[in-house]
Order: C-alpha cells, then structure tokens, then sequence
C-alpha cells in the first residue's frame, strides 16, 4: 500500500444511531478517505459508526489506524483489521496517539466520548499547541441544537467569533473532507500534544 497523502481522525459513536443517516455518512465520510488515497484515524472500535467508517475506509482502498485503550478493547470490540492497532493504557494516551496521526478532525454524530474529544482537540486549537483544522459534520440537524448553544455563548460573551471559525461545519461529507484536506499544510504542529494533556 502506498503511503498516505493525508490522514484525518474520525470521532464518532460507538453505536449507528437511529437515523440511518448517520450510517450512511460514516459510510461516505470511509469511501471518500480511501478513494483519495488517505488515512483513517480513529478510536479503534468494530461497532456502530465507529466500524461503519473504518470499513468504508478499508473497501476504497484506504489506510486504516485504530487506537483503543485496553480497557474498552472488549466493550468496543477492537477492529482487528485495522493495518494499525494500538492498544494503549488509557484515554489520555489514546487521545494524544490520535491528534499525532492526523492531519486534521472531524466528528460525525456520536455521543458524550465524541463531544469530548471535539471539544479537547479544538481547545488545544485554540491555544496554539496545534494548527490543524477540525470539522464538525452536521448529519440529519443531529448538531443543530449545540450549533445553537455555540452561538447563545459567543452572544453572552463567554466566546469569541473567532473560536467558531476554527470549527467548519458542513452537512455533506465530500464538502467538509475536501476542505479540511486543502487547509492542512506543514506548519501545523505546536508543542507536541503528548507533552500538553
């Protein structure tokens, strides 16, 4: 397999969800990583959205890296056909083996564990400790209400406009990847994020 010309981290649910919606993104957001010759990394699970997109990946040809702590290794059902699994000991490692690999984030429809991780990896953002970009992709309104609140905390002034636009949302997957793609570029790293969690 030839390397990879980007790799992007996927945070997602566990679970697919009630709308089959959802899937069908993960499945998209998978084809689309593979079919331009990229690099999928994510949370290392085989069920819901989490398996969706890294078999979407695998079938287009792409590269698939999973990184699961070992205590969520039979809850998630690790992917063992993952061409990368690392089994670390905690969320902490996790996180920061996840932001290392990739070039930019992206959440899809998940649940408190993806609010998590959007949220750490867009703080670190903020502060500097790195430049890549994240996205957020707004399946079905599934974001529509925490788009809102956003916004209802810029308006009390708690945030800045200029915290939201760190963050590009999309409602379609080949939309918000392509983007997401054309704004990473070599300068991207800060401090190393091993070194700031």
């Amino acid at each position: 397999m030839a390397e990879p010309t980007f790799s992007i981290c996927v945070y997602c649910g566990s679970r697919p969800g009630e709308n089959p919606a959802f899937a069908q993104a993960a499945q998209e957001v998978g084809r689309w990583i593979g079919e331009h010759s990229g690099q999928l990394v994510y949370g290392g699970g085989r069920s819901g959205l989490m398996g969706t997109v890294a078999e979407a990946t695998r079938l287009a040809g792409g590269r698939v890296v999973g990184v699961i702590p070992q205590a969520l290794v039979d809850k998630e059902l690790a992917n063992r056909a993952c061409d990368e699994l690392h089994i670390v000991q905690n969320m902490h490692e996790r996180k920061a083996m996840m932001a290392e690999r990739s070039d930019a984030f992206v959440a899809l429809p998940g649940g408190i564990g993806t609010f998590e991780e959007l949220f750490e990896v867009w703080t670190w953002r903020q502060l500097g400790y790195h430049g890549k970009p994240l996205g957020l992709l707004n399946v079905a309104g599934y974001y529509d209400g925490l788009l809102g609140f956003l916004q209802t905390s810029v308006k009390s002034g708690f945030m800045g406009n200029w915290q939201m636009e760190l963050l590009q949302t999309e409602t379609t997957p080949a939309a918000l990847l392509r983007n997401l793609v054309l704004a990473t570029g070599p300068d991207q790293q800060g401090t190393p994020l091993r070194a700031v969690i």
